[in-house]
C-alpha cells in the first residue's frame, strides 16, 4: 500500500513539474493559427502595408504609378516652412480643448441627473433616449447642421429674423470669425456622446449604499460629485482623454463636409492640408511626409497621457484598459 501511495505521489508530482505544465499551455491548436493567419493578411493589406508605404515614399518625390525620385528629407524641410500646415495645429489645438471640457460638461450633468432618479425605468427612458442618437450616421448630423447655418434658408438666422434679432445673423460658415466656431457647435448639446455613453455605464454602477452614506454624512450633491463620482470616473477620464488626443489628430469630417478647410482657412486642420496637398497640388510625397508627421505626433501624445496618468497615482491596471 505504501509503495503505491508512492508511486501515485511521483507521477502526481511529475505531472506537476512547472516545465511541463509550461509546455502545456503552449500548445496552440493549429487550427487557431489557420484561422488567424487570413485575418492578419487582411489586416496587413488594408492597414499595415499603406502605413509603411506612406513611411517610405515621404522620402521621394512621389508619383503613384511612374517613376518616384529619391529626395531624402527634401519633403521634411519643407514641412518646416510651410506656414499653412503648422497654423492648422493651433486649430486643432482649440477643437482640442472644446473636445474635453465644455463637451463633458453637459454629457456629465446629464448622467448625474439620470443617476439621481429614483425611478429605475425613468432612468431607463432618459438614458435611452439619450444613446439612441449614437446610432445617426455622422455624415446625417454634420449635413443637418450645414443646412441650419444656410445664411439664407437656415434655420438659425429665419429664427432670429422672426424674433427682430436680424442684426445677429451670419454666415456662420462663410466668415472667418465665426466658422471655427460654427464646427465646435456641430452636435450640440453633445449629450448623445461616447463620454455620456462611459459616464453612466461608470456611474449607475456604483453601489447604492455608498450613495446613502454620503447622504448621511450630510454630503450635498455637490459634495458628493467631486468626493465621489469624480474619483471614480479617474480611469474613465483617462480613456477619454486618450481617445480625445486620436480622434483630434485625425479631425476633419465635419470640417470637409461643411467649411472644406475654408472661408480663408479659418477652419484648416491638418487633415485637410494633407489632402489638399495630395489631390489638388498632387505632392503625393509631401502629403507623406506629412502623414507621417502627423501619426508620430499622435504616438508621443498619446504617450504623453498615459505618463502623465501614471505620474499622477495611475497602475498597470488603468494603462491595460486602454
Amino acid at each position: 500500500m505504501a509503495a503505491v501511495n508512492t508511486v501515485e505521489l511521483a507521477d502526481s508530482a511529475t505531472n506537476g513539474r512547472p516545465g511541463r505544465n509550461r509546455r502545456e499551455r503552449r500548445r496552440v491548436p493549429w487550427l487557431v493559427y489557420v484561422v488567424l493567419l487570413p485575418m492578419f493578411v487582411v489586416l496587413g493589406v488594408i492597414s499595415y502595408f499603406p502605413a509603411f508605404s506612406g513611411i517610405w515614399h515621404s522620402f521621394y518625390e512621389w508619383h503613384p504609378g511612374f517613376t518616384s525620385t529619391f529626395t531624402g528629407l527634401d519633403n521634411y524641410r519643407q514641412m518646416l516652412h510651410d506656414d499653412l500646415w503648422w497654423s492648422s495645429f493651433k486649430n486643432l489645438g482649440i477643437i482640442f480643448i472644446a473636445s474635453i471640457t465644455v463637451m463633458w460638461i453637459l454629457p456629465i450633468i446629464a448622467v448625474e441627473l439620470i443617476i439621481t432618479l429614483r425611478s429605475e425605468r425613468a432612468r431607463f427612458v432618459f438614458r435611452t433616449l439619450l444613446i439612441v442618437p449614437l446610432a445617426f450616421p455622422g455624415v446625417v448630423t454634420a449635413l443637418v447642421w450645414a443646412f441650419l447655418y444656410d445664411p439664407n434658408d437656415g434655420v438659425i438666422n429665419r429664427f432670429l429674423d422672426g424674433i427682430g434679432l436680424q442684426s445677429l445673423a451670419h454666415n456662420w460658415v462663410g466668415e472667418p470669425d465665426t466658422a471655427l466656431a460654427a464646427l465646435l457647435v456641430i452636435g450640440f448639446p453633445w449629450v448623445a456622446s461616447l463620454p455620456f455613453l462611459i459616464f453612466v455605464s461608470t456611474l449607475q454602477n456604483i453601489p447604492t449604499e455608498l450613495f446613502e452614506a454620503s447622504e448621511l454624512d450630510g454630503a450635498g450633491r455637490l459634495r458628493r460629485f467631486f468626493a465621489l463620482d469624480l474619483p471614480m470616473l479617474g480611469r474613465q477620464i483617462t480613456l477619454l482623454c486618450f481617445l480625445a488626443v486620436i480622434s483630434t489628430l485625425q479631425y476633419g469630417f465635419a470640417a470637409y463636409l461643411v467649411t472644406s478647410g475654408g472661408p480663408d482657412n479659418a477652419t484648416q486642420v491638418p487633415i485637410l492640408r494633407i489632402i489638399g496637398v495630395a489631390f489638388e497640388g498632387q505632392e503625393w510625397g509631401y502629403a507623406a511626409a506629412e502623414s507621417t508627421m502627423l501619426f508620430v505626433i499622435c504616438v508621443v501624445a498619446s504617450a504623453l497621457v498615459l505618463l502623465v496618468r501614471r505620474r499622477n497615482g495611475g497602475d498597470d491596471t488603468d494603462v491595460r484598459t486602454l
